[in-house]
């Protein structure tokens, strides 16, 4: 409840700003601003009304079109908000630095003239955020990007130079997200011709009964070495259980805090893998345990570990991991979030060296929440292995 109410409040204050500083000076009859504000309100609401409908086993047609609507509105008020906070913040101080140097018997500004400026730029502030907001919606529904990584790794055995890692991450098939945008990133890692698939956490946002069509063209991702599957914090809201005999199903290896070792000839690749650092909250048997992870991996192995969030990632280099791979950051999704979420972890996305360990965190397959896109493409990532 404690968590509702602060969604609740971020999001009136979000809505109710944009529509305190933009309908007054729109210059609107009373009926109209009466029907504007009522539409703002229901705006408000519609983002938190999906998942919770969601979450009382209401999953159907109407409430993917609710999250829809919502989540797209969502996106465009956001980014208003942030202009208009910019904005503001702008002109108070060109005015007030234009106020102490001007007289103070004079008016630095016309009101009429003013409000004329206001309603002006209201109007273009409108018409950029709304182009952002579309450019942001094609960015986020277009097929991902292909990210392209070389890691070396001291030590690398002859036949594992050149291996090739296709991680995908936070696909969040749910409400926005479907069976078409599902088969294009099939289509997509298949044709990259991966040795191994790793999938890190936060595929689904809702039931197995609601979504198993959706991601059923999953079972047509294959690869030589497999494909393995980690948990992240969305699947424990969607029923995590019955998620892992489903990723089981369409021919995922779960790796619940444990590990399988593959031999690539003559080569051993050991893949471990640990739950969310969140799945304690919901499922106490699913406590994250990268010790356990890795009980009885060869010491001679190449040590791959996934994990959906890259703060795994101390304890991957304790256990002498080479390379780790996690998400769930979305690498902030779109900017400036980026900076918000970098101020949460350590690493938000792309390659990085801590302390002799590899950490590669995925951008998102598809994205949370709006269907938005700035600056931060959605990816799937081709990891091939050298010899440093």
């Amino acid at each position: 409840m404690t968590f509702l109410i602060i969604v609740l409040t971020v999001l009136s204050l979000i809505h109710g700003y944009v529509g305190f500083r933009i309908i007054p000076s729109l210059g609107l009859a009373s009926p109209w601003i009466i029907s504007v504000w009522m539409l703002i309100i229901v705006l408000t609401l519609l983002p938190i009304a999906g998942p919770i409908l969601r979450f009382q086993g209401f999953e159907n047609r109407l409430t993917d079109i609710l999250s829809w609507v919502g989540y797209t509105s969502l996106g465009f008020f956001v980014l208003t908000f942030l202009t208009l906070i910019a904005r503001d913040l702008g002109w108070t101080l060109w005015t007030g630095g234009t106020t102490l140097i001007s007289s103070a018997q004079k008016p630095v500004f016309n009101p009429d003239r003013r409000d004329a400026l206001i309603y002006l730029m209201n109007i273009g502030l409108l018409t950029m955020t709304s182009g952002l907001s579309a450019y942001g919606f094609y960015q986020a529904r277009r097929d991902p990007k292909i990210i392209k990584v070389d890691i070396p790794i001291n030590g690398l055995p002859e036949s594992l130079h050149g291996f090739r890692i296709v991680q995908i991450s936070d696909l969040h098939v749910g409400p926005t997200i479907k069976r078409d945008f599902v088969e294009g990133v099939v289509k997509q890692v298949q044709n990259l011709n991966p040795d191994l698939i790793a999938m890190t956490g936060d595929l689904v946002d809702g039931s197995v009964r609601h979504l198993s069509y959706d991601v059923a063209p999953l079972v047509n991702l294959s690869a030589p070495y497999g494909k393995y599957f980690v948990t992240g914090n969305h699947e424990y809201y969607s029923g995590v259980d019955l998620w892992l005999q489903k990723t089981q199903a369409l021919g995922f290896t779960n790796l619940v805090n444990e590990n399988v070792t593959v031999d690539i000839h003559g080569a051993k690749l050991n893949i471990s893998g640990v739950t969310d650092l969140m799945a304690t909250q919901v499922n106490k048997s699913h406590v994250t345990d990268p010790d356990k992870a890795m009980l009885g991996v060869p010491q001679d192995s190449t040590k791959l570990m996934l994990a959906h969030q890259p703060g795994s990632i101390n304890d991957a280099q304790r256990l002498g991991v080479d390379l780790m791979l996690a998400g769930h950051t979305h690498g902030g999704q779109f900017k400036p979030f980026d900076f918000a979420v970098s101020k949460a972890h350590l690493y938000i996305a792309g390659l990085h060296n801590h302390k002799g360990t590899w950490i590669y965190v995925n951008r998102g397959t598809g994205y949370w929440g709006p269907p938005l896109r700035i600056g931060i493409p959605n990816e799937i990532t081709v990891l091939t292995l050298k010899q440093a």
